[in-house]
């Protein structure tokens, strides 16, 4: 099935809003943690960046539903592990709507900018996350 230019739009978004949710939340319950800190921020970025798509296409910007709908991990390690699994499955997503999207170069080159973000700087701060069970640094800490 093939989405429409809206539906791509909206899922997009909806996959940044679940991401700036979750980290913000992961945020709350364990502090000022890297990577959070530093991905959060990007996924603020992301939703800015594909809010300009909704006005040129004439389309509604859906709210945020995840504001209050995150279930909490139980550890840094568990929330760096789900990080992983988000990135991977964000590139899958991302790919799939590059392809339902052809049309539209500006959509595009977004849709190109926000997967490349996500797979060569979110995805990799996970990963070491993981690869230090988990151990992570304070805002001024060394960890990515």
């Amino acid at each position: 099935m093939t989405q429409t230019l809206e539906q791509a739009l909206i899922e997009a978004l909806d996959d940044e809003y679940k991401a700036s949710a979750t980290y913000a939340h992961i945020i709350s319950i364990f502090g000022e943690i890297r990577p959070f800190t530093n991905i959060m921020e990007a996924e603020k970025r992301h939703i800015k960046a594909l809010l300009p798509l909704f006005e040129k296409y004439g389309f509604d910007i859906p709210e945020n539903s995840w504001l209050s709908n995150i279930a909490a991990p139980d550890s840094i390690l568990h929330a760096c592990q789900a990080g992983v699994e988000a990135e991977i499955e964000n590139a899958e997503m991302y790919n799939r709507l590059l392809a339902n999207t052809l049309a539209y170069e500006d959509v595009q080159q977004v849709f190109k900018n926000l997967q490349r973000a996500s797979q060569k700087n979110h995805l990799p701060a996970f990963q070491r996350c993981v690869e230090r069970n988990g151990i992570g640094g304070r805002r001024q800490g060394r960890c990515s």
